[in-house]
């Protein structure tokens, strides 16, 4: 009996070792991605389900509303004077916190503004928000 053998080859990809070069990319990405820290404001936001505070604390409120009006614990301050009157204000204070109440209409850049006043001054800025309905 002859045997004949099949002339054909067919071409063939070993891809398990795909797999685990996939796998090391993947976590040489994320070990990479949790290492850059940018440079970012951080804000301490309210918690939707608490409306009270707990510790009694005191708290300097600045509101600006969309025409770039800007009022100290309802008190009119002119934006060059801010940061003097705001300076005036947390002195002699523990441990100084600031709730921003702004207006939804403002830029980023207004926003971002007052936060770099407060971050100057070394005080917490909270971003005060609405419920939703």
């Amino acid at each position: 009996m002859r045997f004949r053998r099949n002339g054909r080859h067919r071409a063939e990809v070993a891809t398990s070792s795909l797999n685990d070069i996939m796998f090391m990319l993947l976590l040489f990405f994320l070990i990479v991605s949790t290492m850059i820290n940018p440079s970012v404001i951080r804000l301490t936001l309210p918690r939707a389900k608490h409306t009270q505070q707990t510790v009694a604390k005191k708290m300097i409120t600045l509101s600006v509303d969309r025409n770039l009006n800007y009022a100290i614990d309802d008190e009119p301050v002119a934006f060059p004077d801010l940061e003097a009157k705001l300076a005036a204000k947390l002195a002699g204070m523990a441990d100084p916190t600031i709730v921003l109440r702004v207006d939804h209409l403002l830029t980023i850049q207004d926003v971002v503004d007052v936060i770099d006043i407060g971050t100057r001054l070394k005080a917490k800025m909270v971003l005060a928000t609405q419920p939703k309905r």
